[in-house]
């Protein structure tokens, strides 16, 4: 399953500047999800961290990869935020962070479900940029009605 930003959209209510996933590249129902995020030099983040040295921060790689969890959950139970659902991180545990990711990397995200059970689902997740591991976490989500 292929997922353009348009179809994206429709499974997080997320948008600019903090919509973080750009592309669904597969996926598989209450198994897993890959996709990517591509980083440009004009992400809004760049300004302040760090002027001249420009670090996606870590806490929004973990986003990213919240996100793209996010969208499987929905995917699993076959429901969208337009059926007055959210899914909420709820947690993240086992983060680790191997390398920056700067402007011109793709990050690629993967995320493998691995418990789900009344609206609350854990991911395995990991983030890469040229097939070389750039952090690691597990992401726990909720699903709850808005």
């Amino acid at each position: 399953m292929i997922m353009t930003i348009k179809e994206i959209m429709e499974y997080l209510p997320h948008r600019y500047p903090f919509l973080l996933v750009d592309r669904v590249t597969e996926a598989e129902k209450g198994e897993f999800i890959k996709g990517y995020k591509n980083i440009s030099l004009n992400e809004p983040f760049f300004n302040g961290h760090f002027p001249n040295n420009p670090i996606m921060p870590g806490v929004l790689i973990i986003e990213a990869m919240a996100q793209l969890s996010g969208i499987l959950g929905f995917l699993t139970v076959g429901r969208k935020p337009s059926d007055g659902v959210v899914q909420y991180l709820a947690g993240s545990s086992k983060a680790r962070f191997k390398r920056p990711v700067v402007p011109g990397d793709r990050l690629s995200l993967e995320s493998r479900m691995i418990s789900g059970k009344r609206g609350i689902y854990k991911f395995e997740c990991r983030a890469l940029v040229d097939d070389e591991v750039v952090c690691v976490a597990e992401i726990l989500t909720a699903e709850r009605e808005v």
